[in-house]
């Protein structure tokens, strides 16, 4: 029976509106029309210029037939074209798939494939890989290459060129919100631990959200002025596509993440905000100091992947940066926790900081919930700091699911949490901490990569009989595959031979950068202990 609060007071037209993170690119250019929106080598535009860049591509791509709930791909770096394209396809329901753009051919095609992309926006930078990428697709998209201004060279591979397809577009198209907040807004692909890597798909009412939180959790100010040292492919870039429009600030395009390029750009820009992996600011922070010269004015960052190390938290001071510890997924949009800093803690000796700003926190403000459970159980774990559970997430900013895969998006969230798979403990004042990852993902650069992936392409070679690979530290990368290689009775193989027969069938970054040969440690069962060959890569020498 409706009490008095349900009966006569409806959800309507006035009182409710789907949530959509394009309403902020429509504020942006409504209120703040002639604000610089966009910076790419000479190349300067507004937010009045951008929505309306926006609203043609969303023309354009109606006009070549593509329909709400189709995907839309995008093999594109840190340029305009990727910002605006976090729009275009959102305006009538279509769905952005941004591709890794360090992934192999193969790899780009079975995504192509999976994700049924009816248009691929491609750099002339990663025709080589797109060329061969279309040879092997069932149904090929009609791509549309990107000429940008900072690169000469590559092939077009399109029908039409993007500045030219954008003309075919109406610059004052009347986009609609999504008839439900729940559709599907971007296509991710996460690389696995198992078969081919699963399609996370996002929905409207989270990017929304985690857009937002990233404002709150990051403590950013209105018109910050933001580098893209962060791949936009990443997570929609940790959803910073859809913050800098919220906030109406100013996105800073970096093609390739190289020190001088960045300190340049932070310096003539001055730039307020960036976010990248721990090996972006262990870069700024080994540069040469004539590169840092001239930056005065304050800059602060976000850090995922790896706890930061004393040397960096210091670093970063001494240059006059300030950095916060966030953690997420890309099942989770990016970071959905923060390590949410007191202000006391800056009086603290700076062992003690470096302890508490390493945790990977709490949640995201507009993240309902976040615990360290025990997986069987699904109770969370005494607050002592030692007893282990695994991480999980509830709330909005957690992907819809695995597209076509139920089965593994039914086991994600079996018991009403996503489980993330990330083993850690949880300490007296609900700061969680990672003690370890139960899938054995290898975080290298902010990428991940599949231990198993690096394996079965290791038991391809004629001479391996058995391969485990782990995690080996690395001060630049944060972590690197460390390969333990057993050989077949009589068979002969070099270390340089087994890391080129790995780059020649993957991603370069994927393959190992130590083999040691010998025999694995196995368990009465036959099972490889990893723990003990984890122990082993911390003392072996990576190959430079």
């Amino acid at each position: 029976m409706a009490g008095p609060y349900e009966s006569g007071l409806e959800r309507n037209a006035a009182n409710y509106v789907p949530l959509t993170p394009v309403s902020f690119l429509a504020k942006a250019a409504q209120v703040y029309p002639d604000r610089l929106a966009v910076v790419h080598g000479t190349t300067r535009r507004t937010w009045g210029e951008t929505y309306e860049r926006c609203r043609r591509l969303a023309s354009a791509l109606q006009r070549r037939g593509v329909k709400r709930g189709e995907t839309v791909a995008a093999m594109l770096p840190n340029i305009p074209a990727m910002i605006e394209l976090h729009f275009g396809p959102a305006m009538f329901g279509a769905v952005l798939n941004p591709l890794n753009t360090r992934l192999d051919a193969e790899a780009i095609a079975f995504m192509l494939d999976h994700g049924e992309a009816k248009v691929l926006f491609t750099d002339r930078e990663f025709s080589p890989t797109i060329a061969k990428a279309l040879t092997l697709v069932k149904s090929k998209p009609l791509v549309i290459d990107v000429d940008d201004v900072l690169f000469e060279g590559g092939e077009a591979l399109g029908a039409i060129e993007y500045e030219d397809f954008l003309f075919e577009g109406d610059p004052s198209y009347a986009w609609n919100l999504p008839p439900d907040e729940w559709e599907a807004i971007s296509l991710s692909y996460t690389s696995g631990t198992t078969g081919n890597p699963k399609g996370v798909v996002y929905h409207h009412r989270g990017a929304y959200l985690n857009a937002v939180s990233n404002i709150v959790d990051g403590s950013i100010p209105r018109f910050p002025v933001y580098l893209w040292t962060l791949p936009m492919f990443h997570c929609n870039g940790w959803c910073f596509n859809w913050t800098l429009a919220a906030l109406a600030g100013t996105n800073v395009c970096l093609r390739k993440v190289e020190a001088k390029a960045i300190l340049d750009l932070i310096r003539e820009h001055k730039v307020t905000h960036y976010c990248g992996a721990p090996i972006v600011h262990s870069m700024l922070i080994n540069a040469p100091a004539e590169l840092k010269r001239g930056i005065s004015h304050q800059v602060s960052a976000l850090v995922a992947a790896a706890a930061p190390p004393a040397a960096m938290i210091e670093g970063m001071a001494t240059m006059g940066f300030g950095i916060t510890h966030v953690y997420g997924l890309t099942e989770t949009y990016g970071p959905a926790a923060v390590c949410a800093k007191h202000p006391e803690w800056a009086s603290l000796p700076v062992e003690e900081q470096v302890r508490l700003n390493g945790r990977q926190g709490v949640a995201y403000l507009l993240q309902e919930g976040m615990d360290v459970m025990d997986p069987e159980t699904m109770q969370p774990v005494p607050r002592d700091g030692t007893t282990m559970g695994e991480i999980m997430f509830r709330g909005n900013i957690t992907m819809k699911g695995y597209l076509k895969n139920p089965k593994a998006s039914e086991e994600a969230f079996r018991g009403g949490w996503f489980h993330t798979g990330d083993l850690a403990v949880m300490h007296p004042d609900g700061y969680a901490k990672i003690k370890d990852r139960s899938k054995d993902v290898i975080i290298s650069g902010g990428e991940n990569i599949s231990s198993q992936e690096v394996e079965d392409v290791l038991h391809g070679h004629p001479a391996v009989m058995l391969a485990a690979v782990v995690a080996q530290p690395d001060a630049k990368w944060g972590e690197t595959p460390c390969a333990f290689v057993e050989l077949k009775e009589g068979a002969s193989a070099s270390v340089e031979e087994l890391i080129e027969f790995c780059r020649a069938r993957m991603a370069r970054f994927k393959a190992p950068r130590t083999v040691v040969f010998g025999p694995l440690p196995k368990t009465s069962t036959g099972k490889i202990q990893k723990f003990i060959l984890r122990e082993r890569a911390k003392s072996t020498q990576a190959i430079e």
